[in-house]
């Protein structure tokens, strides 16, 4: 839905929202975020987490513990042994993330849905042309991770990661009045390409993308952090093998998540756009599925 089909008062709401998260120093406000929430004096840490928890409706019954050092420690919190059961069947390609599916289908060619009226392409994204022509006519499926949710994402299939790839960028706003209207933003936010081989040597790739207050990245795989001061190198090659549900990483505070399949595999029926899906839930199908 574009700002045309929405109410005025609902389009009016989506402004102020775009305006007050966007049109403001986003670098900036995201590196005080970055120092804020590390802060670990009890009254800071106790006032901000209960803040967080009043206006983000945060659920914090499955964490692993209970008391938190800082409000970054709470955001990047574990799960307690079984909060997320994974789905069994290994024609069964998994979500990596809790979140909601904002986009997902066919890829048209090289061409992805952002939102009603924006696209973007696969070489854009992944700024490499042989990496994105594996994905041609493939399908997809983009998993906004809300601030109040878990932050931590898993691997979607057993799987071996063989290297990332760092793209510096921009912090936008990730919710839908920003996808409504800045073009091609999962191309102009930082983001990261983390390219996988299922067991058979099909080609998975997960592209997790910052958003303003969320501007670093830590994957098990990479023995760093990456975020905005990171000055390279940008390809990193790595060799860690996976199984299903496996944590793969975290956001420091929550972002969005691409995944991207071959042509042979094909979203799950359950997969709609408006979805919330929970990690290990069912994502996309196998051959045979």
């Amino acid at each position: 839905m574009n700002d045309a089909d929405l109410p005025a008062r609902w389009r009016l709401r989506d402004a102020l929202n775009f305006a007050l998260t966007n049109r403001v120093p986003r670098a900036a406000l995201t590196r005080f975020a970055g120092w804020f929430s590390r802060i670990e004096q009890p009254l800071v840490r106790d006032v901000s987490i209960a803040l967080w928890r009043l206006f983000g409706d945060v659920d914090l019954s499955e964490a692993k513990k209970r008391h938190f050092t800082s409000l970054h420690d709470c955001f990047v919190r574990e799960l307690r042994d079984g909060a997320r059961p994974v789905d069994a069947d290994p024609l069964t390609l998994v979500s990596p993330c809790d979140g909601i599916v904002v986009a997902c289908g066919r890829i048209d060619g090289d061409t992805l849905l952002q939102a009603k009226g924006l696209h973007y392409t696969l070489e854009e994204l992944l700024g490499d042309g042989a990496l994105a022509a594996q994905f041609r006519d493939g399908c997809f499926a983009t998993v906004r991770i809300t601030a109040s949710m878990y932050h931590r994402f898993h691997a979607p299939h057993d799987c071996r990661v063989s290297h990332v790839t760092y793209f510096p960028g921009d912090t936008w706003n990730v919710n839908p009045p920003a996808l409504a209207r800045v073009d091609k933003l999962y191309c102009r936010n930082e983001r990261a390409a983390i390219t996988t081989a299922l067991a058979d040597g099909t080609p998975v790739l997960l592209v997790p993308v910052a958003a303003i207050l969320v501007a670093s990245l830590r994957l098990h795989c990479l023995d760093l952090l990456l975020h905005a001061g990171y000055r390279g190198p940008h390809r990193l090659a790595c060799d860690a093998t996976l199984h299903k549900g496996d944590e793969m990483g975290w956001f420091q505070h929550g972002s969005t998540i691409i995944v991207l399949a071959p042509s042979t595999l094909a979203l799950h029926p359950l997969t709609v756009i408006g979805r919330r899906i929970r990690t290990g839930e069912a994502l996309m199908r196998l051959p045979g599925g």
